[in-house]
């Protein structure tokens, strides 16, 4: 079972648009609705790809409500922690050429009391050794070192512990020794607090990351494929150019396909990786926050690069800048 705690989860919607025009009035060409938040993502992922996993999640509100009745109709595995306040909304625009543009609402305060019972009822979901995967952001009132809080408590009850978050609370988060990190190239530059132009810098961040205390690093790079270090191996992996609709979500999967790849038997960390990749590949494929299932998703759009050199580690990366 792997299990995802998702803090400050949302519904999520995507309004497609033939162009994003600063003060005019649009028509859009469709909308889609889904159940959101990082950890939402990943287990709605791996369970369409026949993964046991179960979300963990606080709501609240009328749009709670809503965001409950969306889990239960796609059939997803969740346990609700109620609390007071409004289940955020959220808003992503996204471009024929795959350009998404995010409103995100702050979501609810949680106090002391539901903070404890998220993590109680993420314990009593899983067992030791599953994976709980702490995703998103922290909501108000939360301190930056909460994800570092859960870290120590999960790992003292024998569960491997992932974090996909940015900011202070990814630094703190490092600091506690998580299995995993999943930053993206912008998330991975901020914990650093310089800029990432290529592969290589890329590289250098993720192994400060794990000086630091991450046991693994996972980095996305979009359009420029991903990367996987530890202190023994630096994994790299690229896509074959695909036509992207939209990006919401790809993230959530790159990571939910890495966990799931990890979970079967006799695979290794570039088999990993190239399932992270493809799983990532097959999102941006999809309208709105669609996560993709086995049919879409196409292990020949992933390569292991196994020559570095030829990848031209310092040349500049698509989302580098």
């Amino acid at each position: 079972m792997i299990v995802t705690v998702t803090l400050n989860p949302s519904l999520d919607r995507t309004v497609e648009v033939d162009a994003l025009v600063r003060g005019a009035v649009l028509r859009a060409r469709g909308t889609h609705l889904h159940p959101g938040g990082k950890g939402v993502n990943v287990t709605r992922a791996l369970l369409a790809n026949g993964v046991p996993s179960r979300a963990v999640l606080p709501v609240g509100g009328p749009t709670g409500a809503e965001l409950v009745d969306l889990l239960r109709g796609d059939g997803v595995d969740h346990v609700v922690v109620p609390v007071r306040g409004r289940t955020r909304s959220n808003v992503a625009v996204a471009e024929p050429d795959g350009t998404v543009t995010k409103l995100n609402e702050p979501g609810p305060e949680l106090d002391r009391a539901a903070l404890d019972e998220v993590l109680a009822t993420a314990l009593r979901s899983s067992g030791p050794g599953d994976w709980v995967v702490l995703c998103g952001s922290l909501p108000p009132g939360a301190p930056d070192t909460h994800y570092a809080d859960l870290v120590r408590d999960l790992a003292a009850a024998g569960r491997r512990v992932a974090v996909d978050t940015s900011g202070p609370a990814l630094v703190h988060a490092v600091a506690a020794g998580p299995d995993l990190v999943k930053p993206n190239l912008d998330e991975l530059s901020v914990a650093v607090c310089r800029t990432l132009e290529s592969r290589a810098d890329a590289v250098d961040a993720a192994h400060e990351l794990t000086a630091a205390g991450a046991a693994r690093v996972l980095v996305s790079l979009g359009a420029d494929g991903g990367l996987l270090v530890d202190d023994d191996a630096v994994l790299v992996g690229r896509c074959v150019p695909v036509d992207a609709r939209s990006t919401v979500g790809a993230g959530d999967a790159f990571l939910a396909g890495y966990l799931a790849a990890t979970t079967a038997h006799d695979v290794g960390a570039g088999a990993a990786l190239r399932t992270a990749l493809a799983w990532g590949a097959a999102a941006v494929r999809l309208p709105g926050s669609q996560m993709p299932g086995s049919a879409d998703v196409r292990l020949d759009d992933a390569l292991l690069v196994t020559d570095a050199a030829a990848l031209r580690m310092h040349d500049p990366l698509v989302g580098a800048g």
